[in-house]
Formats: C-alpha cells, sequence, structure tokens
C-alpha cells in the first residue's frame, strides 16, 4: 500500500486551516497544522511533511523566516514548499521565490488550482528525488515502478538492457570526467533514439553508471536498437583522443603495473522483444537480460543481443554485429547461441 503524502498547512487563519484540511484530506492526503510560525518550523521536524503550504504573515515568525529555516536545514533543504498570502504585490512574491518558495498561492485561492499545484508540485519533486544526478534520467525507484505498471497492465511491450562496454578502461584511462561525458552521451542518444524512433510513450532509464533501460514497443525494438548500437558509435571517434580513435585502442596500466590493450568503447544491447504472458516480476527480466549480456560481451564491436522463442519455448540469443566501434577489431560475424533451457 502506498504511504499518503504527508502536508504541513501553516497558517494563523483557523477557518484557512480547516478549508485546507478538508481540501487536502478529501484529496487523499494526510495534514498536520500549525498556526503560526514558531510552531510551524517544528512542526517540520516533528510531523516530516513531504510538502508545507506555508503563510507569509503569521504572529512569532513569518513565512519567510520559516522558510530560511527550512532552506538551512540539511534534511529539509529540499522540502518543497508553496508560499500563501494576502498579498498580490510583486515584491512578495519576489522574496519568497528568492528565499527558496517552489509555487506561490494568492489568497483567496480557486480550490482545484491549489490541489493541482500540489500534486504537480509533488510530482515533480517524486521525480527529481528518483532521477539520477548524471543524466536526470529516472532511476532504479523510478525503473523498477514503470516495469512493474507495464507488467501489470498485461500490454506486451519490449525492454532492452543497455551498458558500455570496456568502460572501466576507458575511465581509467581518461579520467572520471570524461568518462561522465561518456555517460551522458549514451543518455542523449537513447532519448533521442527512443524520440524518433520509437513506439510513443517509450521510457528510458539509468540503472547507474554506465547502464541504462529503455521500455518500447514489439514492433518498434528492433529498429529502435539498431538505430541505438548506429548512433552511439558514430560518436565514439569523437569520446576518444584523436589519436587512439585513430589507433583503435587504448593502452592502461593494469594493477600489476603492465600495460594492457583495450579496444575503444562499444555497446551491448539486450533485447527481449515480447514481455507480455513470461515475466511476472522485475527480477525475472533483470536475470534474462543478464544472460543475454553475458553474450554480448564476448565481441569487440558494438552488438544487439536479441532473445526469441523457438517452436520448442527455449530462447534462442542471436548477436548481430553493429557498426564497428573498433577500426582495428576483426567484423564480427552474426552468431547463435543456445543456453541450456531454463525449468
Amino acid at each position: 500500500m502506498v504511504a499518503k503524502a504527508r502536508i504541513l498547512v501553516a497558517d494563523d487563519e483557523p477557518h484557512i486551516r480547516r478549508i485546507l484540511q478538508f481540501l487536502l484530506e478529501q484529496d487523499g492526503y494526510e495534514v498536520g497544522l500549525a498556526e503560526d510560525g514558531e510552531a510551524a518550523w517544528q512542526a517540520v521536524a516533528s510531523f516530516r511533511p513531504d510538502l508545507v503550504l506555508l503563510d507569509v504573515m503569521m504572529p512569532r515568525r513569518d513565512g519567510f523566516s520559516v522558510l530560511e529555516i527550512i532552506r538551512a536545514g540539511f534534511e529539509t533543504a529540499r522540502l518543497p514548499v508553496i508560499m500563501l498570502t494576502a498579498k498580490s504585490d510583486v515584491v512578495d512574491k519576489v522574496t519568497g521565490l528568492k528565499g527558496g518558495a517552489n509555487d506561490y498561492i494568492v489568497k483567496p485561492f480557486n480550490h482545484e488550482e491549489l490541489l493541482l499545484r500540489v500534486t504537480n508540485l509533488l510530482e515533480a519533486t517524486r521525480r527529481e528525488r528518483e532521477a539520477n544526478p548524471l543524466t536526470g534520467l529516472p532511476g532504479n525507484l523510478a525503473i523498477e515502478r514503470e516495469i512493474q505498471s507495464r507488467l501489470a497492465t498485461g500490454a506486451d511491450f519490449a525492454l532492452m538492457y543497455i551498458d558500455i562496454d570496456r568502460f572501466k578502461s576507458f575511465n581509467d584511462h581518461y579520467g572520471y570526467a570524461r568518462g561522465d561525458r561518456a555517460i551522458s552521451f549514451l543518455a542523449g542518444v537513447l532519448v533521442s533514439c527512443a524520440h524518433k524512433h520509437g513506439a510513443g510513450g517509450d521510457f528510458v532509464g539509468h540503472v547507474g553508471g554506465d547502464d541504462f533501460v529503455l521500455a518500447t514497443g514489439v514492433e518498434t525494438c528492433d529498429e529502435l536498437a539498431r538505430h541505438v548500437v548506429e548512433d552511439f558509435d558514430a560518436g565514439v571517434p569523437a569520446l576518444h583522443d584523436a589519436e587512439d580513435a585513430q589507433r583503435g585502442w587504448l593502452e592502461v596500466e593494469n594493477r600489476a603495473g603492465a600495460r594492457e590493450r583495450f579496444p575503444l568503447i562499444s555497446l551491448t544491447v539486450a533485447l527481449i522483444p515480447g514481455v507480455h504472458g513470461r515475466f511476472t516480476h522485475p527480477a525475472e527480466l533483470s536475470d534474462t537480460l543478464a544472460e543475454l549480456k553475458k553474450y554480448g560481451k564476448a565481441t569487440p564491436r558494438s552488438v544487439v543481443v536479441r532473445e526469441r522463442r523457438q517452436r520448442a519455448g527455449d530462447p534462442e540469443l542471436i548477436l548481430s554485429g553493429g557498426v564497428a566501434a573498433d577500426a582495428a577489431a576483426p567484423a564480427a560475424a552474426d552468431v547463435v547461441a543456445d543456453p541450456q533451457p531454463r525449468g
């Protein structure tokens, strides 16, 4: 059961507190009340709200002062705050927004508008907290929720797991800043390709590091995966120093101090083209994608590893060679691998 969002209403007018409490509780929120500024900042610590509706003009401590305390606290610095005021003066609005308020509503307020602003701000805050800080894409919690939701609807979809091959050697050679640039580049490729070649409503998530997932339609998944590989490979030379890109490999010192050669980075895309009726939990999908990815790592070129069901129901894994990121590597022929049937 999903816990109700907790909203603190801080206002010195009793009828305003009653109205807001009624509206918010009717909309499914848990509501805490504070009648002045002193009680408001103490309630932030004790009630631990997910959002604060904060009146500007209150006794003992005004809303701007309470907002300053909220933004100064380590645990509350990013707590969403909507300021309430009977004044429509632009100066008050600017003061509140400069102080870190997320939104501003002038009393008397429209009930539907206030509820909509609360809902939108809570949703935006949730997405921000769940997003990967490097790419801004949905992180692990959002990924699991998205996959669970798609499984629950019963509609078929395709799922990809994408990661960069030999990313550690690239990171060791060029440093973390260049590694982050490669990850951000891949994120951009995935979002762009999903927009151009996806089914509409596609989902791109960032698991962490150089690992991503992409949910799309069954009919569009093969072409989309091909474009992801091609677009990534087209940008690989620019991610490397010109000398390394021309040579086709990196020389990296291992833990023993010896120099090792690694091909340029490439991409493995593990693809399950049809999920419906075969999986009931994200963990099952994760296991199958990990198995697919293992086969893709056997080649230095970018590959799409596609699972398909044969007539006996056993999985067949198809490795399709993409555009070569490594000019020095031999061409990778298509490979068919038949792992042992599961259960």
